[in-house]
């Protein structure tokens, strides 16, 4: 009977060990294919995800440098529409030029230079360029910038501008100058 319990007990531990490496610390039934296999797909999708990543590197350092160009390209070009439409003007000076040096007349000449002075004017104001009215306005810091302060020659003068020495200017309603006043006290 001894034989019996001694093959039923072998026979017990056999079936308990049956994929076990008592050697193997912390690997207890656990094929190395596989975890070679798990290695190996891991190693893969890190190699996509660097892939991806220096893709989208490169992508968005060629759109830094596609948009720097472009940036700097509208720079250099961006008075060439205002330079054109001034070329016009420019033609109109230097024919008023020539009638000046040949011309006796004198009042055909201010005529000249007066139409010379509202086509600029004109040109200006059709690419968004308006006149800041001051005189006789009240006093504003975010339109005007005070010269001097005088005594107001009547009561409802004061706090208003005066006198205009240099003047203000919008460019498509956005201040580019502020017009230079002086203030009644």
């Amino acid at each position: 009977m001894e034989e019996k319990e001694m093959q039923a007990n072998e026979a017990q531990e056999n079936t308990m060990n049956i994929n076990a490496d008592e050697n193997a610390a912390g690997i207890t039934n656990m094929d190395e294919s596989i975890v070679e296999n798990e290695t190996e797909k891991l190693k893969e999708e890190l190699n996509e995800q660097k892939d991806k990543y220096l893709r989208l590197a490169a992508e968005f350092d060629n759109y830094r440098k596609r948009t720097s160009k472009e940036k700097y390209e509208l720079i250099q070009t961006a008075g060439k529409d205002i330079i054109i439409s001034l070329l016009e003007v420019l033609d109109d000076i230097d024919r008023a030029e020539y009638q000046i040096n040949n011309s006796a007349d004198f009042a055909l000449q201010k005529e000249g230079v007066t139409l010379v002075f509202n086509k600029i004017r004109s040109t200006l104001q059709s690419r968004g360029l308006k006149v800041l009215e001051s005189v006789h306005t009240t006093f504003d810091v975010e339109k005007h910038e005070a010269i001097t302060e005088i005594p107001a020659p009547t009561e409802d003068l004061k706090g208003k501008v005066i006198d205009e020495v240099q003047k203000g200017y919008y460019l498509n309603d956005k201040i580019i100058r502020f017009a230079k006043v002086v203030v009644g006290k």
